[in-house]
């Protein structure tokens, strides 16, 4: 299952002491695509470029630095005059040009990983394939985004064999060895299958070696309307090393009532890399939105850990509020921000979609 990196260098991200990084932990930057795929959001595409305005303005207030990804000049000009409109000093972005079919950057963008092994910290990019989640056409130029990245940086690039898939949406870490994902969207053979004829075990083979997980929690369901088949950063993400929040739907009614609570469930029968039960904390369900008859996967749980923030998507709901004084108690050192998300998640996806952490190298 294992391939040579690109350098000919034969041992494994793992082996070589790279691991995945928690989202939480220092960032050099933010990665982001500029959109420009309208059909990802019909009749709305316009009140798109101000919310990611807003996303950048958040993340660079703290500090951070932005880089975007746009396919033209005239895309970069646009973005500049929306991101002035927005207030982002224009000294904290950085602007690179590459062909993208589609924004949704979390998915398709570089993995970055993280090595402190002698002789000195670096970072590389675990490359994974992309195939536009299994199920629509246009994704071969977001599929060339790691190893663009990896050039314009001067960074290792690993590659798994056979193009292995994996979407950074499936997956979510604590750092420390231990992810979270679904059986839906990494395990499943029939519906969107990413990797068909791959059992569980070839799957976690790759995560070991690549991300360095040595432990992952499988749960079994995504949430209603995800059109990714399960992805977990709707679902369940790590707060700290040993704490989750996992989406929970009150209305028995609900199509998501059973397989939230299953989930729910699961967590309290699991461990942690060291052996340890999670701390499980549950946010709640939006109430349901529908575009043209379909539901949304509107959640709370698609927000986007900066280095001073947390963007948290809101959707004029009652449970806003709760879910912002929760993550506040959280994240005690950073500032939860809401973004209105009613309009973005028409495209099926939120703000931790629509954005890639680049991690910092740790200080001497």
């Amino acid at each position: 299952m294992i391939e040579s990196i690109s350098d000919g260098t034969p041992e494994s991200p793992r082996e070589q002491g790279y691991r995945l990084p928690a989202e939480w932990e220092p960032h050099e930057a933010t990665w982001i695509a500029w959109p420009h795929n309208r059909g990802d959001w019909p009749g709305k595409f316009g009140s798109i470029e101000r919310v990611y305005g807003e996303v950048v303005k958040g993340i660079a207030a703290g500090g951070e630095r932005v880089r975007i990804v746009v396919g033209s000049d005239a895309e970069e000009c646009r973005a500049k005059g929306v991101l002035s409109a927005a207030g982002v000093d224009a000294a904290a972005v950085e602007f690179f040009h590459f062909p993208t079919n589609r924004s949704w950057i979390r998915d398709y963008g570089p993995a970055f990983v993280l090595s402190t092994a002698p002789p000195e910290p670096r970072l590389a990019i675990s490359d994974f394939g992309f195939n536009g989640w299994a199920k629509y056409p246009d994704w071969e130029l977001d599929d060339k985004i790691p190893a663009a990245v990896a050039r314009a940086l001067g960074m290792r690039l690993f590659t798994p064999a056979g193009g292995f898939v994996l979407e950074g949406g499936a997956i979510d870490g604590n750092g420390r060895g231990t992810i979270v994902a679904t059986e839906d969207c990494l395990l499943d053979q029939s519906v969107q299958p990413r990797n068909p004829g791959l059992e569980r075990l070839d799957v976690e083979s790759v995560l070991c070696e690549y991300l360095g997980a040595g432990n992952v929690l499988w749960l079994p369901h995504g949430v209603a309307g995800d059109d990714t088949h399960g992805h977990v950063d709707d679902l369940c993400r790590f707060v700290a090393p040993s704490t989750l929040v996992v989406m929970s739907e009150a209305d028995e009614r609900d199509p998501n009532f059973a397989p939230l609570r299953e989930n729910v469930e699961r967590l309290g029968e699991m461990r942690l890399e060291d052996g340890s039960k999670p701390e499980v904390i549950t946010l709640p369900m939006p109430e349901p939105l529908y575009f043209d008859g379909v539901r949304l996967p509107a959640s709370y749980a698609n927000f986007y850990i900066s280095n001073a923030s947390v963007l948290v998507p809101t959707f004029n709901d009652p449970a806003d509020g709760l879910t912002l004084g929760i993550l506040s108690e959280l994240f005690p050192d950073r500032r939860v921000v809401g973004i209105r998300s009613v309009d973005l998640v028409w495209g099926l996806g939120a703000l931790h979609c629509i954005t890639r952490e680049q991690p910092a190298l740790p200080r001497a």
